[in-house]
This record gives structure tokens, C-alpha cells and sequence, in this order.
């Protein structure tokens, strides 16, 4: 595979296990609201697509989301006062990220992450997990009038660093990032231990899946040899 001018990184399932502080701020939002909790595995399910999606999922028990809009209006600030407090207390960077990133830095590609996650609580995430610096670009979920599986933001982004689409990479881990990256000429990498709303990756055939951002470097036709070992 040709070695990328810019690299967009999904944030939620991909750069960060973020899946059991949403899970606990998920069921602490139910029981204000005096409904039974849906625990960690139901509400994996439920992420990728923004936080007003995933409180209409919550309520609804399902991916449909098909919720009375009273009860949403009452839940919602629930959730966000909820997630402000608890934004990264059991989160963790998955391993092989800083690998993965160093070989992109190696490399000399643009980075931006791209993520359906509010901007609030996107740059408090990477700022809390120590990943902000990498990037010179985060368009987050309310950044731009649309969102993944939307191309704009992967489109906004080549625009930003005047790079052509087909030079461009997204590595993500959902059906949401395969088909935005399809949708801009982007090629895509996609990780397998994401959440992807329980189903395989695989079967939304991206270009590569890869089960660490560490093994990045065997993608790409750019001669790499890590700094550092472990």
C-alpha cells in the first residue's frame, strides 16, 4: 500500500477504550431516570454515532433509538453532566497506539482525528489521555454540519492540509468509517477490536484490518525501524 500524506484517526473504539466510562455514565443517566441499567456489553453496541444517538439508544434498549422526545429532553443533560465528571476514569489508550503514532510521525503524514464524539468531550478525552498533541486537526461530531459516515469531514480535512483524497488514509473501526472513507476517495484501515455495533469489521471490507496500530508499519512501502522496542 502506498505510504499516506495524511492519516485521520478515529477517536472512540480505535485510539481509546473509551467503552467502560460511557457504559457507567450510560447507566447512572438510567437510574436517575428510574429505568433498569443495560450494562457495558449492550451499550458497546450502542456508540459510534454521537452522544444524542446513544442516550435515544439507551432509553429505547435498542439501536433504533425511537424514544418519547420528553423523555430525551430530561435524560440527555443527564448524561452529559454525567460523562463531564467521568470523561476518562476508566478509559485507556489502546496498546499499540503509541507505536502506531511514532511510525506516522516517522513517516512525515499529516495527523488529524476525526470522531462522531462532541467536541467537548473529544478534546477532554485526548487532552486526558495524553494523545492531543499528536494531532494539528480535531473535527469532531458537532465540528461540521455533518458527521461520519458523512465524507465532509474527511473531505474538510484534505481540504485543510491540501492533500488529495486518494492520498489520504482513515484508520477507524467501524461500518461508519469504511463507508465515509469510501464516500471522499479515502482508503481505510480498520481495527478489530473496536465496537462496530457488535459485528465483525471484516465484513464491511475495508483495505486492511489490522488487530494493533503497531503493525502499521507493515502496511506501507515506507522502510521504518522503531526507535524504541517493548
Amino acid at each position: 500500500m502506498a505510504t499516506p500524506e495524511l492519516v485521520l484517526i478515529d477517536l472512540d473504539g480505535t485510539l481509546v477504550d473509551s467503552l467502560p466510562d460511557i457504559a457507567f455514565c450510560v447507566d447512572g443517566m438510567l437510574t436517575q431516570l428510574g429505568l433498569p441499567t443495560a450494562g457495558q456489553e449492550r451499550v458497546g453496541q450502542w456508540v459510534g454515532n454521537g452522544t444524542d444517538i446513544l442516550v435515544r439508544r439507551a432509553l429505547a434498549g435498542n439501536l433504533g433509538g425511537e424514544v418519547d422526545e420528553e423523555q430525551f429532553a430530561r435524560a440527555a443533560p443527564l448524561f452529559t453532566a454525567l460523562y463531564a465528571k467521568h470523561t476518562s476514569e476508566r478509559s485507556r489508550v489502546y496498546d499499540g497506539v503509541e507505536a502506531g503514532l511514532e511510525y506516522l510521525r516517522a513517516i512525515g503524514a499529516a495527523l488529524a482525528c476525526v470522531t462522531n464524539k462532541s467536541s467537548t468531550f473529544t478534546h477532554k478525552l485526548l487532552s486526558e489521555m495524553d494523545l492531543d498533541e499528536h494531532f494539528s486537526l480535531v473535527i469532531s461530531g458537532d465540528t461540521l454540519a455533518r458527521k461520519k459516515p458523512d465524507p465532509l469531514p474527511l473531505l474538510h480535512a484534505a481540504r485543510h492540509f491540501a492533500v488529495a483524497p486518494e492520498q489520504g488514509l482513515l484508520i477507524g473501526d467501524s461500518a461508519n468509517d469504511v463507508e465515509a472513507a469510501r464516500a471522499a476517495g479515502f482508503r481505510v484501515v480498520c481495527v478489530s477490536y473496536g465496537y462496530n455495533h457488535g459485528n465483525d469489521i471484516r465484513d464491511s471490507r475495508p483495505d486492511a484490518v489490522i488487530d494493533s496500530m503497531a503493525e502499521l508499519p507493515m502496511l506501507f512501502d515506507t522502510p521504518y525501524r522503531a526507535s524504541t522496542t517493548g
